[in-house]
């Protein structure tokens, strides 16, 4: 549908209304997701991770890439608004609504703890890297890295990402099991397998077609429908950040309704594979490429924090490593992480 939409408006030289866009963006970003995961099945470990984390990615510096090349003022921020936005959601929002659910559901459950802690670890590593050391270098004044110090923080954090892949799809693999994760030739089944269930019957190579196509699509969608986004937040007198929250959502939807669906099923080690796996993607393959971009194209990239969102950062961060530090949650860790959630968008709209 979508690649038929991009031929007709390219041959007809017609602009797509953005009632027409936005749900079809939606549905392109869920089949792309689809097609990723069908592919990661097939390809297997640790190959089939790295598809799929590249798949959100691209998808990801599209929706930022769009928006960035169709300027106006606040672009230089967008990055780390969607960085921000993409921690609070999924940690706060994503991780409390699970924990919340399932526990109204089964009263308490359990997880691999060594798993949880080695996401968290990472995770902190690179939110402060990416979002508040830039408010404390003195190469340049501001929030700001100087070339040099952006290329060494892009790889360093592309070097803690891809440590992290390693040692969850090869090494100690069990640490982001659950016991009773079994696949179908007896062995434990690898984190794409416990996310996403038993492997597809899909074939390989219509799939990566499609997924080629569907993210051509998904790019050219986001920069179609740049311009009424930025529009929209600004009539509605909202700040510019919102337009961060908005590329995160989307990115992180089709994660965030299978993380959801995992806990209501009594599946919170899936779960909670599925959302710290998108958060550490999201900053540690997003970060590189578009510092990549930057340093190339001499983009400025406001990467600190202001005060209010530096408290909340660190906040959470805290929060979430004691929440889940014991190895099994009740419904008062899910309503925490929800407050923390509805403060943060509490204070984007009212700073």
């Amino acid at each position: 549908m979508g690649v038929l939409v991009l031929v007709v408006t390219v041959v007809l030289q017609l602009a797509p209304p953005p009632a027409l866009v936005a749900p079809l963006l939606i549905w392109c970003v869920l089949a792309a997701v689809h097609h990723a995961e069908v592919i990661a099945h097939k390809m297997g470990e640790p190959f089939g991770t790295l598809v799929f984390a590249v798949a959100v990615t691209v998808i990801e510096v599209g929706l930022i890439v769009s928006i960035k090349l169709a300027g106006g003022p606040g672009v230089e921020t967008l990055v780390r608004d969607t960085v921000m936005a993409a921690i609070m959601i999924i940690l706060n929002g994503v991780v409390g609504l699970c924990l919340l659910l399932g526990g109204l559901r089964h009263g308490e459950q359990n997880y691999m703890q060594a798993g949880v802690s080695a996401a968290l670890a990472t995770l902190a590593a690179l939110s402060v890297m990416t979002l508040i050391l830039p408010n404390h270098v003195t190469t340049l004044p501001g929030p700001l890295y100087a070339p040099a110090q952006l290329a060494f923080v892009g790889l360093v954090s592309l070097v803690l990402y891809g440590t992290f892949v390693l040692v969850q799809t090869v090494r100690h693999r069990d640490y982001f099991q659950p016991e009773h994760a079994v696949g179908a030739n007896g062995h434990p089944e690898s984190p794409v397998q416990a996310q996403s269930g038993p492997p597809t019957t899909a074939p390989l190579l219509p799939s990566l077609g499609l997924l080629a196509a569907t993210l051509v699509v998904v790019v050219w969608l986001a920069k179609t429908l740049a311009p009424a986004v930025e529009g929209a937040v600004a009539a509605a007198g909202a700040p510019k950040a919102v337009v961060g929250v908005i590329i995160a959502g989307l990115v992180l939807l089709p994660e965030g309704l299978a993380a959801v669906r995992a806990a209501r099923a009594d599946r919170l080690q899936t779960s909670l594979n599925l959302a710290l796996g998108s958060a550490l993607a999201t900053i540690g393959l997003t970060i590189p490429v578009l510092a990549a971009l930057a340093l190339v194209l001499d983009w400025t990239l406001v990467l600190g924090l202001n005060a209010t969102n530096t408290v909340l950062l660190a906040l959470t961060l805290l929060v979430s490593t004691l929440s889940l530090s014991i190895g099994r949650t009740t419904v008062m860790q899910g309503v925490l992480h929800l407050v923390l959630f509805a403060v943060f968008l509490f204070m984007l709209v009212i700073p």
